[in-house]
C-alpha cells in the first residue's frame, strides 16, 4: 500500500525528472538551431563544415530521444522556438567555432540536471551526454575544461 506522502514524493520526483529532461531538450533544440548558423559560416566542403553537419545530426537525434523520454513519462515535450538569440554576430569561421563550443557547453550544463536525478539509468544517460558534449566542445575550442558544463563562476569559492 502506498501512502499519500509516498505518492506526493513520486509526483515530485516525476516532475523533477520531466523538468530536467525538458531542460536538456531545450538545450538540444537551441544547439540544433545554432549549428545551422555554425555550418553556414564555415568554408564550403571543409572538414569543419562536415563536423558541424555531423554534430547537428547528433543534436537532432538527442532531441528526438529526449522527446520520446518525456512522452513516455507522461509529459508534453516543449516545442522548439522559432528562432534563438545568438550571443553575438557570427561572420567568420572562428566565430562559428566559438559558437559551436558555447552550444556544447550549454548542452553539457543542461545534462548535469539529469545526472543529479535519483534514477540510475537516467544518471548514466546524462553522464554520457555531458561527456559527449564536452568532447565536442573541446574539439571546437581546441582545449578542454576542467569541469564541463559548470560555468566558471560556479567554481569560485
Amino acid at each position: 500500500m502506498t501512502s499519500a506522502s509516498g505518492q506526493a514524493g513520486q509526483a515530485t520526483g516525476s516532475q523533477q525528472t520531466i523538468a530536467a529532461l525538458q531542460n536538456a531538450l531545450a538545450a538540444e533544440q537551441a544547439a540544433s538551431y545554432g549549428y545551422g548558423v555554425v555550418g553556414a559560416r564555415l568554408p564550403q566542403g571543409s572538414a569543419a563544415q562536415g563536423t558541424a553537419g555531423a554534430d547537428w545530426v547528433t543534436h537532432m537525434r538527442a532531441r528526438d530521444e529526449l522527446t520520446a523520454m518525456i512522452s513516455a513519462r507522461g509529459g508534453q515535450p516543449a516545442p522548439a522556438a522559432v528562432a534563438y538569440q545568438l550571443p553575438g554576430p557570427v561572420k567568420t569561421a572562428a566565430e562559428a567555432a566559438a559558437l559551436a563550443a558555447l552550444l556544447e557547453d550549454r548542452v553539457a550544463q543542461a545534462y548535469l540536471d539529469i545526472v543529479a536525478l535519483p534514477e540510475s539509468g537516467l544518471r548514466s544517460f546524462g553522464a554520457r551526454q555531458v561527456r559527449a558534449a564536452a568532447v565536442r566542445a573541446a574539439a571546437w575550442r581546441g582545449s578542454t575544461q576542467a569541469f564541463p558544463g559548470l560555468p566558471a563562476s560556479s567554481l569560485r569559492s
